[in-house]
């Protein structure tokens, strides 16, 4: 059986899956590992510059899986045009996992914004990164309330996409394709 190279997107596929498991995972991983160790050094004014040095570590690598992502996601999409207009269903599955990876962006950047507010005020006591202290600056709480809110979006959202994804690969099946693309077809020759 002779397999045509524009039926294999193996590379793409990876980006898109390494890339997503990584924001995912580092997300996740940061906002319990990595803000959890921040909450237990001893002195509460260095707490949060503690999580910042780690959170500022892990960027370059965060960004770099959230570019993989995308250049695998657009690749698959491209590949699967065909696929997308032509099974029922898998446009809305598209849609919506393009809603929600910009939604991840978003979350992703916002997080980043308050992330790098509460690295620059200083030596400032808090409980933990997102927990302040009876003496924590109302401006440092505010980022702090709201950072809690954007760090845990990121997994939340992240791992729609996932399931997202899962549910894309049961789409790929060919009872699934054979079914799809039949009901298609009938909305074509079905009047409304």
């Amino acid at each position: 059986m002779a397999v045509k190279l524009a039926e294999r997107n193996t590379v793409l596929r990876s980006m898109h899956d390494i890339g997503l498991a990584e924001w995912f995972g580092g997300s996740l991983m940061g906002v319990i590992g990595l803000n959890g160790a921040a909450a237990n050094v001893p002195d509460r004014t260095e707490r949060l510059r503690v999580a910042s040095i780690g959170w500022d570590r892990w960027t370059p690598m965060n960004a770099a899986a959230i570019g993989a992502h995308l250049i695998g996601s657009a690749g698959i999409l491209a590949n699967e045009r065909r696929r997308v207009t032509g099974q029922k269903g898998v446009g809305a599955m598209s849609a919506t996992k393009t809603g929600l990876t910009a939604a991840a962006l978003g979350a992703t950047a916002y997080s980043r914004m308050l992330g790098r507010k509460l690295e620059k005020a200083g030596r400032v006591p808090v409980e933990g990164v997102t927990e302040p202290a009876p003496d924590t600056p109302s401006e440092i709480r505010q980022a702090q309330r709201r950072q809690k809110i954007a760090q845990w979006a990121v997994p939340l959202l992240t791992g729609a996409v996932i399931v997202i994804s899962a549910f894309a690969g049961e789409q790929q099946k060919p009872g699934s394709v054979a079914r799809g693309i039949m009901s298609r077809l009938g909305d074509l020759v079905t009047p409304d």
